[in-house]
């Protein structure tokens, strides 16, 4: 498949343009027998209802997470998913899905967590794809397997646990809280529309910065130019291209969206994702925690 950057993608000056895709880019390349499409949602009955012909659907929990210990998949894992995908290293991976790719940017992660570089996000998700009123289809598609080899999982590159994050504190490292206003100040334990519930204390960690996830994104769903992020993390945030960036939020989803925006759209060099986030903080005995905004 031609490695071409997306003119759509290239205007909005990106620091890697060629990690999303425009929905024309994808429209016209479902054909491609190295195209693979992985919608992963929150709402896991959408892909059942409809999706984009040629995706398959990747469930975050059931897929990407194992089954008994609180992380993700092994490298064995990993391998045996892929395969059954008819995905390999030849193959280019297009992830999207519903909320702003909220839980796109997050599969996206899991595979970077395993060094899979040809992936990419289509920009704007479902919700860009339904509003220009193209194609979907409940046929399930099916692919060869593949004879995909997977190397070991590597976590300290872009993921951070709790030690790190200790450890960032005392080196006075930035912190991004994405979570909604209400989540940071402690009024709420789960985003307003949901419920309350996943930890024993609201608050967020010490000296983070709020900046909600979704203010990355426009209403259609696609991510907001370079000029405008960086307005929003360097100029109301204070981060800077060369910092050591963690984000987080409740289990690490939304943080994996920021991680995206961060280190694909603005190019810097370290962000990890906290996912252990705050159902692991705010349930810790002796983390420190802050209220208010």
């Amino acid at each position: 498949m031609s490695s071409a950057i997306d003119a759509a993608v290239a205007s909005k000056g990106y620091a890697h343009p060629e990690a999303l895709v425009s929905t024309q880019w994808v429209a016209d390349h479902l054909q491609d027998p190295s195209l693979r499409l992985l919608e992963s949602n929150e709402d896991v009955l959408l892909y059942d209802l409809g999706h984009i012909p040629g995706a398959q659907k990747i469930d975050w929990h059931a897929d990407l997470n194992d089954a008994v210990v609180r992380d993700y998949v092994d490298r064995a894992q990993f391998e045996q998913r892929v395969r059954a995908l008819g995905i390999d290293e030849s193959t280019t991976v297009v992830f999207y899905g519903d909320k702003n790719n909220w839980w796109a940017t997050y599969a996206f992660w899991v595979f970077q967590l395993f060094g899979f570089r040809n992936a990419r996000i289509m920009d704007g998700g479902r919700t860009k794809w339904e509003q220009e009123g193209r194609e979907l289809t409940t046929e399930r598609p099916s692919y060869p397997p593949t004879q995909y080899r997977a190397p070991e999982r590597d976590d300290a590159r872009i993921r951070a646990f709790m030690d790190d994050v200790r450890a960032h504190l005392q080196a006075k490292g930035k912190l991004i809280d994405v979570r909604s206003p209400q989540e940071f100040s402690g009024e709420r334990t789960h985003m307003p529309e949901y419920p309350q519930e996943g930890t024993l204390r609201g608050g967020h960690i010490p000296t983070a910065r709020s900046v909600p996830w979704a203010r990355a994104a426009n209403p259609d769903g696609t991510f907001r130019s370079a000029d405008e992020l960086r307005a929003i993390y360097e100029g109301e945030a204070g981060l800077t291209p060369d910092a050591d960036v963690i984000a987080y939020c409740r289990i690490g989803e939304r943080s994996s969206h920021t991680w995206f925006v961060l280190t694909y759209l603005l190019g810097y060099q370290k962000v990890r994702n906290y996912d252990g986030s705050w159902t692991e903080w705010g349930n810790s005995v002796r983390a420190p925690i802050e209220r208010g905004s």
